[in-house]
C-alpha cells in the first residue's frame, strides 16, 4: 500500500505529491510525483504552409526558446475547448479545424501529465489575452524547415518536435493517399 500527500499545489491546479513506497526488501522510500490536468500542444497550420511558432522566454531555462503553442487544460476542461483556448492566447487565432495527433507522455518519471497533440488548421486572427507571466512573439515558419530544425536539433523543445514530426508525417500520409 502506497500513501500520497500534496506538498505544494499550482494556481492552474498540478500539484506536487510525496509517495511513500515500500521496497521488497522491507525499506520504505519516498518519492515525489507532479500530478498534472494535462496540456494541449497545438501545430496552428496557415494555408500557406507554414507553421506559428511561438518565440518565448522560459524562466527554467532562463532563455527565449522556439516553440509551438501548448497549455495546461483544467482538471475537467474539455481538450478541444483548452486547445482552441490556448490557440487564440498564444497565436492570436482561432482554427475551424483540429486533427488529433496522438498522445504522450513527456515526463513519465516524474508525472502523470498526458499531452494532445492538435494540428489546428483554417486559421484566422481571434486573440485571447495573453497569461500575465508570457512574452510571447510569433513568428511563422515553413513546416519543412521545422522538420529539419527539429532532426538536427535547433528545435529543443521536446513538445515541439514531437508535434512538428506528427503534423509532417500526418500531412505526408494525407497526400499520399
Amino acid at each position: 500500500m502506497t500513501k500520497s500527500k500534496t506538498i505544494w499545489q499550482t494556481t492552474n491546479g498540478w500539484r506536487l505529491e510525496t509517495v511513500d513506497l515500500q521496497r521488497p526488501d522491507g525499506q520504505l522510500e519516498q518519492k515525489g510525483i507532479v500530478r498534472h490536468p494535462g496540456a494541449v500542444v497545438l501545430v496552428p497550420l496557415t494555408a500557406a504552409g507554414e507553421v506559428l511558432m511561438l518565440h518565448q522566454y522560459r524562466l527554467a531555462l532562463d532563455r527565449e526558446i522556439i516553440e509551438v503553442p501548448a497549455g495546461t487544460r483544467g482538471w475537467e476542461e474539455d481538450w478541444l475547448l483548452c486547445a482552441q483556448r490556448e490557440l487564440r492566447e498564444e497565436s492570436g487565432h482561432r482554427a475551424d479545424h483540429f486533427i488529433e495527433l496522438g498522445d504522450l507522455w513527456p515526463a513519465p518519471g516524474v508525472s502523470d501529465e498526458l499531452m494532445k497533440l492538435f494540428l489546428a488548421t483554417e486559421l484566422t486572427p481571434d486573440p485571447l489575452p495573453q497569461d500575465f507571466d508570457e512574452d510571447i512573439s510569433v513568428r511563422p515558419y515553413p513546416l519543412p524547415e521545422l522538420v529539419t530544425m527539429a532532426l538536427d536539433g535547433r528545435l529543443q523543445d521536446a513538445k515541439s518536435v514531437a508535434a512538428i514530426l506528427r503534423a509532417h508525417h500526418h500531412l505526408e500520409a494525407s497526400n499520399n493517399q
